[in-house]
């Protein structure tokens, strides 16, 4: 069911009426601060999620879910969340469903993200989004268990994010049967964040791939309850400490594939300090290493 109106996010975060909490409807003055004039205009505030009524689903004896769907733009990320509310027949009490499923982000006809709920991918910058999702929804104390697809439309104004990191490799196929070679580097292209960032590769799980290095900076990640010492063969992680803009750090990794072939994915990590805001962590997908 699409909905019949259009939310556009304008630097403060909307919902629609039924989903507004007591603390989100407080107005602006309210949540001024002691000392500050109740007439003084808010400060603005930082972009943040944007949410649209996307559909209801109904089941067989009355039970009903409300579902809205949801956009973060406030990281270079593009997060999508769907929450819900359930009910059954008669009842005035509403409890907060659990939803999964998947979703898919599109602008002008061109998908530009899918992924499981909740979810996430880079934010492709401003734009109208049709977003659909299938989705189940489940509540124990409601009883409902529904399936169904949902759809919602956003307008995002956030501006894209300068990226401020960058991964590429020197090259990006594997061989069967052969020890390939990769070198990845790591850049810091601008002034935000610091030296650190890690960076972590896994292929495909059964296919006999084995990734090593000779850096001390990388470890095959360890599994297991303490004092296991079994490590993942086909996945690496590694840490950098020196990055900075214009001084680059490389990798060196060897890919051991056999009779199998294994695709290897990666993505780098790397923290943004706001002081001692959690939330300044980011995560970009790496190059992937095909094979043939």
């Amino acid at each position: 069911m699409r909905p019949t109106t259009m939310r556009t996010l304008t630097g403060a975060m909307l919902l629609p009426l039924a989903l507004v909490t007591p603390a989100c409807a407080q107005s602006a003055a309210a949540r001024a601060p002691v000392g500050v004039s109740r007439a003084a205009a808010p400060a603005p505030e930082t972009p943040a999620t944007l949410c649209s009524a996307a559909g209801t689903l109904r089941g067989p004896h009355g039970e009903r879910a409300d579902v809205s769907l949801c956009a973060d733009t406030g990281a270079p990320r593009f997060n999508i969340t769907a929450p819900a509310t359930c009910r059954i027949a008669g009842a005035r009490v509403r409890y907060a469903c659990r939803t999964e499923g998947t979703w898919k982000a599109a602008r002008s006809g061109k998908t530009l993200g899918t992924g499981a709920l909740p979810g996430s991918g880079l934010y492709p910058g401003p734009g109208t989004y049709d977003i659909s999702a299938t989705v189940r929804v489940r509540s124990t104390p409601a009883g409902v268990d529904l399936k169904g697809t949902v759809q919602g439309t956003v307008s995002l104004t956030a501006p894209k994010a300068t990226p401020t990191h960058s991964v590429t490799v020197d090259r990006t196929e594997l061989r069967r049967n052969a020890t390939t070679t990769v070198t990845y580097t790591i850049r810091r292209d601008r002034d935000e964040g610091d030296g650190n960032a890690r960076l972590g590769m896994i292929g495909q799980e059964g296919t006999g791939l084995r990734i090593d290095t000779a850096d001390k900076r990388c470890v095959n990640p360890l599994v297991g309850r303490y004092p296991a010492k079994t490590r993942l063969a086909h996945s690496l992680d590694c840490t950098v400490t020196e990055l900075q803009p214009g001084h680059p750090e490389k990798l060196t990794v060897r890919f051991t594939v056999g009779s199998k072939c294994s695709t290897v994915v990666s993505k780098l990590g790397y923290w943004v300090p706001k002081g001692q805001d959690m939330f300044t962590g980011n995560m970009l997908a790496g190059p992937t290493l095909s094979c043939r």
